[in-house]
């Protein structure tokens, strides 16, 4: 029987909690799971796209899973999941507003590469309302975002908001 990969694939600037919950339940449903970076200059990141790889591989090496992996990509993600043989790609869903662009991109995904699955999962009620959107706001006007994000993404948006010369409030 054939391995089932499944890719997770964003912009990851930075990754949360809630993309690391979704990380390891998926990581539990299939063979391997690439968590893929998207390279988006349009999106104006904070973090490089190499940056953004580490940071996820250092999560994942904390979080012990083996059959966990972190690469980038450059094309569209149809392309990326057949170079990869996946079969699966994963996106999260958290709240309703989410849905709608999610299931038009799934069902592009599905006309451009009949073969490749998208399956939708929900971070855990915890987590529901995170994005790195909102994560990066709060640090970089000072606030505290440890309870958000993985301890090496908070050390390293502290580190970008002190280039900013924003100091933290309340850490």
């Amino acid at each position: 029987m054939s391995q089932r990969t499944a890719i997770y694939a964003g912009t990851f600037d930075p990754i949360t909690n809630g993309h690391v919950d979704i990380i390891c339940r998926a990581s539990r449903l299939f063979d391997r799971l690439i968590v893929a970076v998207a390279h988006n200059p349009g999106k104006g990141p904070l973090f490089t796209v190499d940056e953004r790889v580490e940071m996820i591989g250092t999560c994942i090496k904390e979080t012990g899973l083996p059959n966990v992996e972190v690469d980038s990509f450059e094309v569209l993600l149809t392309q990326y999941a057949r170079s990869k043989k996946a079969t699966t790609v994963i996106r999260g869903l958290r709240a309703v507003s989410d849905f709608e662009y999610e299931f038009q991109m799934a069902l592009m995904n599905r006309k451009l590469c009949k073969e490749v699955e998208t399956v939708f999962m929900m971070p855990s009620e915890s987590y529901t309302y995170l994005s790195s959107r909102i994560v990066k706001e709060i640090a970089l006007y000072g606030g505290n975002v440890r309870c958000l994000v993985p301890p090496v993404v908070a050390e390293r948006l502290e580190e970008k908001a002190k280039a900013m010369g924003i100091k933290p409030k309340g850490a």
